[in-house]
């Protein structure tokens, strides 16, 4: 028997430090291969961890809440044998070498001019931080388990891997009831959440008003994890690329009446239905015309990069800040696949397990401000994207029609485009397109 140390691991994206927000097991606890020990916080998104090694935990090496770097042992696990185990595949981390001034970083990373510092202990109230680099190697992937679900008229088993058996409990969904489509009849993250209707896009939060006290301290919250990730983006956005806005309101009451007929169409069947579909379909088609809102400026080789295809950006609010995960290909989708697409993205985004690569590879972005009832903004532009749209309350209000004043829906959209690659004709050709289209649906057979 012998003591193993589970380093932790590089998640991808670069990272270069994690921190620990919650333990699933105890010092004492046996655990098997591929186990969920601990939950860590990226500065994208939340991460389970699987344990690469069975046994006794003995000791758990950093307490939740502190922040430390890739390679640093979490938790010592007493096995059967005192080798290493060849599922481990965390590679010990060497200590950086500073080099002309700059610091020696990790293979694959680039350049550094700052280090990784330990975060110092908090001794009370746990919070969640962010994730770090290591050496390019990928954690090991938990084999599918048979575990014994009851269900129906007794118990049956099913196929499915630790995080999807831990996202079905959450959830309270029997995976009995649950259609497998993996490969061998396994049950994936993607079946999960297919079987729960996504949370409804337009809704607004329920926010509890705080408590009025008088003369209380100031407080100090530490800028981290996706907030301070946020924060650096659009502060590099903003003072990059020269922003340009513009503004148009729109009749969008064939839309409204066109998301009503949709709600009851059976290809629509058990997805949510909303606004920001037709919208979202809207910006895909319109970029067909002007594919230049589709592109990005590289600065390094002074070259426009129009993208092969449009990963839609959807600005969610989360517990832990706003991300921008995007659908991959979303101008290549049916209606229906596409709002399937919307309801799994925005369901995924408030549990907080969007993860790096959902984020990674953005070409437009949406931002849905409607949701809280503001009725337009002027949005910053996603990093390594030209353009944003901003996506208005859709309200009753008096309309002209045939030169009668009669109740229509009525939205704003607000576009922000990078001058440097589009120009004032395409920004407001493109943002007329988007609003023609809303305007009459129809329009959308002559893209």
């Amino acid at each position: 028997m012998g003591i193993q140390q589970f380093r932790l691991p590089d998640v991808g994206e670069g990272l270069v430090e994690a921190e620990i927000v919650s333990w699933k097991v105890k010092p004492g606890d046996t655990v098997k291969l591929n186990d969920t020990v601990v939950e860590i916080e990226t500065a994208k998104s939340l991460v389970e961890l699987p344990v690469p090694f069975a046994g006794v935990v003995t000791e758990l090496l950093v307490p939740e809440g502190e922040t430390v770097p890739v390679g640093t042992p979490i938790i010592s696990v007493q096995t059967e044998s005192a080798e290493a185990s060849p599922e481990d595949l965390v590679p010990t981390i060497p200590e950086p070498e500073e080099t002309g001034g700059r610091t020696a970083v990790l293979v694959g990373y680039g350049p550094k001019t700052t280090e990784a510092k330990r975060r110092q202990r908090k001794p009370s109230t746990p919070v969640a931080e962010v994730l770090v680099p290591s050496a390019p190697v990928s954690a090991p992937v938990p084999e599918p388990v048979v575990a014994p679900v009851a269900g129906g008229n007794g118990s049956v088993h099913v196929l499915a891997k630790p995080p999807v058996r831990k996202l079905a409990k959450d959830l309270g969904i029997d995976l009995a009831v649950v259609t497998a489509t993996g490969p061998g009849g396994v049950i994936t993250r993607a079946d999960v959440e297919g079987h729960v209707e996504a949370p409804a896009v337009a809704d607004v939060p329920a926010y509890e008003p705080a408590p009025v006290v008088s003369g209380r301290e100031d407080t100090r919250v530490p800028v981290k994890g996706v907030q301070k990730v946020m924060a650096q983006a659009m502060v590099a956005s903003a003072f990059t690329a020269p922003h340009v806005t513009e503004w148009i309101t729109v009749d969008v009451s064939a839309t409204m009446e066109l998301v009503e007929r949709l709600k009851s169409d059976k290809a629509f069947r058990d997805l949510r239905v909303s606004p920001l579909l037709i919208v979202a379909k809207a910006v895909t088609l319109a970029a067909r015309r002007t594919p230049i809102v589709n592109a990005a400026w590289d600065e390094q080789a002074q070259e426009i990069v129009y993208k092969g295809a449009v990963n839609l950006g959807i600005a969610a609010a989360t517990p832990r800040g706003l991300i921008v995960p995007n659908i991959k290909g979303a101008d290549s989708l049916t209606l229906p696949d596409l709002c399937k697409a919307l309801n799994d993205l925005v369901a995924v985004a408030r549990e907080g397990k969007t993860q790096p690569a959902d984020q990674a590879g953005g070409s437009f972005t949406i931002t849905n401000v409607g949701v809280f009832g503001v009725d337009a903004g002027t949005p910053i532009i996603n990093p390594g994207e030209a353009a944003i749209l901003a996506f208005g309350a859709v309200r009753k209000q008096p309309w002209v029609v045939d030169d009668e004043i009669v109740p229509r829906w009525i939205t704003t959209l607000a576009l922000s485009f990078d001058h440097r690659l589009i120009d004032g004709e395409k920004g407001s050709i493109f943002l007329a397109d988007v609003a023609g289209i809303l305007e009459d649906p129809a329009r959308a057979l002559m893209f």
